[in-house]
């Protein structure tokens, strides 16, 4: 299985090798092991469509030297070109759109009647809930809970409801569930997905429930730690910072992708309610809780009608938010979007310039917020071996998410991969930081700090004072 895209793309991965794994086929770690290969796609922008055809055209040459006998090709790529995909890449075996994942036995079937690869698309459906396989395919430690699919907004700039349909949530029953049975496989972390996680259960009773939902999960015994991502400035009610502040196994973090702060820009993106809260107040208001929230936003450049001004305006709310991670993105004009459809469009080398000014002036604010954690004691989930040297362990705070936050690097002490341990910071870079495990007598002694609760002997050693 080849997974491309976001995180709740790798959900669906991991629902199909449920399916293929119940059915009696064989997951296999390496692509080289393989003699069937599934790629679930990503077709969101541009960047990704090309990665999604250098994938699928490096496959077919696999087939071609007889190192693979079947290719199916699944998800957002094959929602968005549809059945033309099948005349210009005929070497595919089987194809499916985004809502077809639990009909992935069907395109591997030896159907002897079969004349051409079967194809199957339609309407963006939601087929996980009760019953569901799914195989992991990360760390066992921690996973992603997919709360809902599609997308109630109509962003100009996203292509989302035409990949993905419109909002279609889960029941709480049926993610509380599974939820009990990933923590009973091991799962500590649990990272709630969907395009908007704040407006889950509003296609079913009117409006979000995304607080119930959490109550419910906070009774699942196993979960250390609840994490909350894509949650919509509009979405960001008083009631869900109340919960995040005083329930301490709700991860003291926020992914809020404001896109832009200039009304004229948010307007034309069609972001939804963007007069109810400037997001500098917002920031403001989840800064004012007794409890460090951690934020995170995702920012756009070049957005059509971005003036010099506008982009000023960006340029000095990442100055004074001061915060914690950001995420920046240029404008992509993918076809059939309504901002493609707007005036005035940036050209694309001012949007790459805007783009890395950006960054340096996040790069200024990331490095100053870490040099103010060092000497704190913070609780750190130990993920293993760091992929760049093995003298090193690696690990997230709460305030950090798989793969998108930077990293903890671990030169001292002892730990379990899994397991959460009380980590002192000695040393910060712009995107991660240097810590060594403390014994939990010290951490008892020392005032301030963060309480972590998880054993230490365990299968990792280090002693680098270097």
């Amino acid at each position: 299985m080849v997974s491309l895209g976001c995180a709740k793309n790798l959900v669906d991965s991991e629902t199909m090798m449920g399916f293929l794994n119940a059915a009696g086929y064989r997951i296999v770690p390496r692509l080289e092991e393989a003699r069937t290969v599934v790629v679930n796609t990503c077709g969101f922008i541009q960047e990704a469509v090309e990665e999604t055809i250098e994938t699928i055209l490096e496959m077919v040459q696999r087939k071609e030297q007889r190192e693979l006998d079947r290719i199916v090709v699944a998800g957002c790529f094959v929602q968005r070109y549809g059945y033309k995909l099948a005349r210009e890449i005929p070497e595919v075996d089987g194809w499916a759109g985004t809502g077809e994942m639990h009909r992935i036995l069907e395109l591997l079937s030896d159907d002897p009647r079969r004349e051409q690869a079967p194809f199957i698309i339609g309407p963006p459906g939601f087929p996980t809930d009760r019953g569901t396989p799914r195989l992991i395919s990360g760390p066992g430690f921690s996973a992603y809970l997919k709360i809902a699919d599609g997308c109630a907004h109509r962003c100009s700039f996203c292509m989302i409801p035409v990949l993905r349909g419109p909002l279609r949530s889960r029941s709480v029953e049926s993610l509380v569930e599974e939820a009990r049975q990933l923590a009973g496989a091991g799962v500590v972390e649990l990272n709630l997905v969907a395009q908007d996680t704040t407006t889950f259960g509003a296609d079913r009773v009117g409006e979000s429930c995304l607080e119930e939902l959490l109550e419910a999960l906070l009774a699942v015994d196993g979960l250390q730690w609840i994490r909350l991502l894509y949650a919509h400035p509009y979405g960001v009610t008083g009631r869900l910072l109340s919960l995040m502040e005083t329930e301490e196994r709700i991860c003291p973090y926020l992914d809020i992708p404001f896109q832009h702060v200039n009304t004229s820009v948010l307007q034309a993106m069609q972001r939804t309610g963007t007069r109810r809260e400037r997001p500098l107040d917002m920031v403001g208001r989840i800064r004012s809780l007794k409890r460090t929230i951690r934020i995170r936003t995702t920012l756009m450049v070049g957005f059509p009608g971005e003036t010099p001004e506008a982009f000023e305006e960006l340029c000095a709310f990442v100055a004074e938010a001061d915060l914690d991670h950001v995420g920046t993105f240029v404008f992509s004009p993918e076809k059939g979007i309504p901002a493609c459809r707007l005036p005035n469009p940036v050209p694309r080398e001012v949007a790459e310039r805007r783009f890395d000014r950006i960054m340096r002036i996040q790069s200024g604010v990331s490095l100053r917020r870490k040099r103010a954690m060092v000497g704190r004691i913070e609780p750190v989930l130990v993920e293993g071996l760091c992929p760049e040297t093995d003298l090193l362990l690696v690990g997230r705070t709460a305030g950090m998410a798989p793969d998108v936050d930077g990293r903890i690097l671990i030169n001292r002490g002892r730990a379990d991969v899994g397991s959460i341990v009380p980590v002192r910071l000695t040393e910060a870079h712009p995107y991660d930081l240097v810590g060594e495990i403390v014994d939990p007598l010290e951490e008892r002694d020392s005032p301030g700090t963060a309480k972590a609760g998880a054993r230490l002997p365990g299968e990792f050693c280090f002693d680098n004072p270097e």
